[in-house]
């Protein structure tokens, strides 16, 4: 079955980092495109990932995980080569409403990550529901390059206007043009 897509405001959700290594440096990177309030688990890190928490101002606890450490925490990334310690994780959260992901195990997740382009407001996903993320990855590539620089700052007029003008037909009619315009003139056909 297939992964509904769906998009989540970061801001008020608490998230739990379990692992320090390249594999928890790669999921660090994709969560800081959308949130800071990250705590990070983790007996060793990486330099790079030490460096991103120091950069941020992000906990990290030098620790094993233990059994209660996700309570307070709504989602929570499982990157560890361990994968009983992916399943104790998951298992944990099922009484708690915590979301998870265990990396590449996704018999214990609830989510995965999707490849995505991230331009400003732009925020374009791809998922093959983990048939072949290196497909995912390769599409990303090639949509990214179509994408016009000057997206962000037609974007930032559209989220204005949308602020002034009451909503209606002629509101609709009147974005639609622009956004027909916009494409008229950033994309060739």
């Amino acid at each position: 079955m297939s992964y509904f897509p769906m998009y989540m405001d970061m801001s008020n959700q608490k998230v739990l980092l379990v692992g320090g290594g390249n594999i928890a440096l790669e999921k660090l990177e994709k969560l800081l495109d959308f949130t800071t309030d990250i705590t990070i688990i983790s007996i060793d890190t990486t330099p790079h990932l030490q460096s991103l928490a120091n950069e941020y101002g992000l906990s990290i606890l030098t620790k094993a995980y233990q059994q209660g450490d996700i309570d307070g925490y709504d989602i929570v990334i499982v990157a560890t080569n361990t994968i009983e310690l992916h399943k104790e994780i998951y298992l944990e959260s099922r009484s708690k409403r915590v979301l998870v992901n265990s990396v590449d195990d996704t018999a214990y997740c609830d989510f995965i990550f999707p490849s995505y382009i991230k331009q400003d407001d732009l925020v374009i996903s791809f998922s093959t529901s983990g048939a072949s993320p290196a497909f995912a990855k390769a599409i990303k590539e090639y949509i990214s390059i179509q994408i016009p620089t000057n997206i962000g700052d037609f974007l930032a007029k559209m989220k204005t206007l949308r602020t002034q003008m009451p909503k209606g037909k002629a509101r609709m009619e009147y974005f639609k043009s622009l956004v027909d315009e916009y494409f008229q003139k950033n994309f060739k056909n």
